[in-house]
């Protein structure tokens, strides 16, 4: 475990030294404030809603683009090597990476908290719980997603590739409620299940339901399970 934390925090020195972070960090708070202060100026109203609705799509690329040299880049410079040679195992590397790009989210999502605090000084009326299980819904989408990038960077030792490859998968998961309609309706249920916005979308309005942790939870260590499952293949060859 203190491995893990090693490399987590070694990921984060990486990540803020180097300007990479920081760039997108400001791209993501710009689009987020943009969308958040559009409703606010032109229909005089002042909510979390849009932006809850919002930074799902940005996760889209934002996400992506943090974890795609996660592991592709120590394959493509030959480091990953080296630690197969070091007294650590492959599920130590992965957490580690994972929970270092998870922090980076949560970094991003703490700074939106600026809109939350403009809410309050406008005076709106606030559902503090709503708002808090809004910020637990993107933080659990935000590791899902985080997962799924490190597998694909798992599988590659090109960071293009990897940030492609990640976005098709975080994509699909992402558009299967826009099917739902051309679904048949005995399998309505499964797609629904399957859709990662049904889940957010329930935590958003407020609702905790163990389902959605379970679901949330069961990709998590899927995707995480596969990135390892690629690095010991990757060794045994």
């Amino acid at each position: 475990m203190n491995l893990a934390i090693t490399i987590t925090k070694k990921e984060i020195k990486s990540y803020f030294s180097s300007p990479s972070a920081y760039i997108v960090l400001v791209i993501f708070l710009l689009l987020s404030g943009w969308f958040f202060a559009s409703p606010l100026f032109i229909n005089n109203q002042a909510n979390l809603r849009t932006l809850f609705g919002i930074i799902p799509l940005l996760y889209l690329f934002f996400v992506p683009a943090i974890t795609m040299g996660l592991i592709s880049r120590e394959k493509n410079n030959g480091t990953m090597e080296l630690l197969a040679t070091l007294p650590i195992k492959n599920s130590q590397i992965i957490m580690g990476k994972f929970w270092a790009s998870v922090i980076l989210i949560g970094v991003g999502l703490l700074l939106t908290l600026i809109h939350f605090i403009t809410i309050m000084v406008l005076g709106t009326n606030v559902d503090f719980g709503a708002i808090f299980c809004g910020y637990i819904g993107l933080l659990f989408l935000g590791a899902v997603y985080s997962s799924i990038g490190i597998f694909a960077s798992s599988i590659t030792s090109n960071q293009i590739v990897s940030l492609i490859i990640s976005f098709f998968i975080i994509f699909f998961f992402f558009v299967i409620k826009f099917f739902l309609f051309f679904v048949p309706d005995f399998m309505v249920g499964i797609f629904q299940f399957i859709s990662i916005d049904y889940h957010f979308s329930n935590i958003a309005r407020g609702v905790i339901d163990t389902r959605n942790i379970i679901y949330f939870v069961s990709l998590i260590l899927l995707f995480l399970k596969l990135a390892q499952i690629s690095l010991e293949n990757r060794n045994w060859k």
